[in-house]
């Protein structure tokens, strides 16, 4: 056959034989669109312009660039005194570090300064005057002259037993149990904790509380022996783990049995007195204090340190004497002119009047 013959009658795909009628259709839809999108074609025609989807460039970069540009141009850089937009992105280490900042400042002026009271100086000076005598109980029967005679070891075991023993307690009463509790050879922790906790209850009665303070004796005894070689304890804390002994006790045992003021001892009397002289107030407030504890708290913020081991003997005297618990002795008192409590108490029971009937 021949080979023009057979060419002839072999049809090809569409996709093999190229169409002259598809192709120019294909330039004439290209050239409308081209028409009808003029920026397409100019974008086609410029070879020099292209696009960048890289990552953008960081504030930083952005105007070292910018900086760049202008000074090849001849022309100076001016200050940006607004930033840029990037500028004001989230930070995270940036935040954390402002808010940690300014939490520390907030904690430091949150820091109130106390300042001493008016005319507390003179206050002072007058319960001294009045003091001068040394007539209360506190001065010849309190816990600092417990074991007076003994040694140093021992009289600080004794200091240690009578404060114990003092809580709620007047001093004649805590003294005279000490004395009998020395009669009896029982101040010493070995001693003690060999003598039965019942016979040790009845020695210190009439004491507040006898029967739990003697267990508590027993206690504080056994701890002396077994980790302070029959001595007592030497830091606040170790004296505060010892049961039956509050912050009073631990501060009063520091300053008398160690010389080691480390803070106020506040009792009944000290925390009564502050509060009538307006020393003290609940923290934030003018409001009294509730407890001994913020009492002592509210002192030492202002009090100067050498007067916080004589102002517990001073004002418990004090209290004992002339500014008593109930009906206070305003007639009797050297500075009614500075306190503003003065008078404001019954200084004499008032008897009750007795109704009469009208006819």
């Amino acid at each position: 056959m021949p080979l023009a013959l057979l060419l002839s009658r072999i049809r090809l795909p569409p996709a093999a034989m190229p169409s002259t009628r598809s192709a120019s259709s294909a330039r004439l839809v290209r050239a409308s669109r081209a028409d009808a999108n003029p920026v397409v074609r100019e974008v086609k025609r410029e070879s020099s312009v292209s696009f960048d989807i890289s990552k953008p460039e960081s504030p930083s970069v952005k105007r070292k660039r910018v900086k760049r540009e202008l000074e090849e141009n001849g022309e100076h850089p001016v200050k940006q005194v607004v930033p840029d937009i990037e500028d004001f992105r989230y930070d995270k280490t940036k935040a954390l570090t402002s808010s940690i900042k300014v939490e520390k400042k907030a904690r430091v002026s949150a820091v109130i300064k106390v300042g001493a009271p008016e005319n507390w100086e003179a206050v002072l000076r007058g319960i001294k005057n009045m003091r001068l005598s040394g007539q209360a109980p506190v001065d010849t029967k309190g816990c600092e002259k417990a074991g007076s005679l003994l040694p140093p070891k021992e009289r600080r075991f004794a200091v240690l037993i009578s404060t114990m023993m003092s809580s709620q307690t007047k001093d004649e009463v805590t003294h005279a149990a000490v004395e009998r509790l020395s009669e009896n050879g029982l101040l010493d922790p070995d001693a003690i904790v060999r003598t039965d906790e019942a016979m040790l209850a009845n020695l210190i009665k009439p004491v507040g509380f006898y029967q739990r303070k003697a267990q508590f004796i027993k206690e504080a005894s056994k701890i002396c022996l077994e980790r302070f070689g029959g001595d007592i304890p030497d830091s606040l804390n170790e004296l505060l783990a010892l049961r039956g002994v509050g912050p009073k006790m631990a501060h009063l045992v520091m300053s008398i049995a160690w010389k080691n003021t480390q803070g106020i001892c506040v009792d009944t009397h000290v925390h009564r007195i502050s509060n009538r002289l307006g020393w003290v107030f609940r923290e934030g407030t003018k409001q009294k204090t509730t407890t001994p504890e913020q009492t002592r708290m509210y002192l030492e913020k202002w009090l100067p340190k050498d007067e916080w081991e004589p102002i517990n003997p001073l004002l418990v005297g004090f209290g004992q004497t002339i500014c008593t618990p109930l009906r206070p002795k305003c007639d009797m008192c050297g500075i009614t002119n500075l306190c503003p409590s003065a008078f404001k108490e019954s200084s004499s029971p008032n008897p009750k009047q007795k109704k009469t009937r009208s006819p």
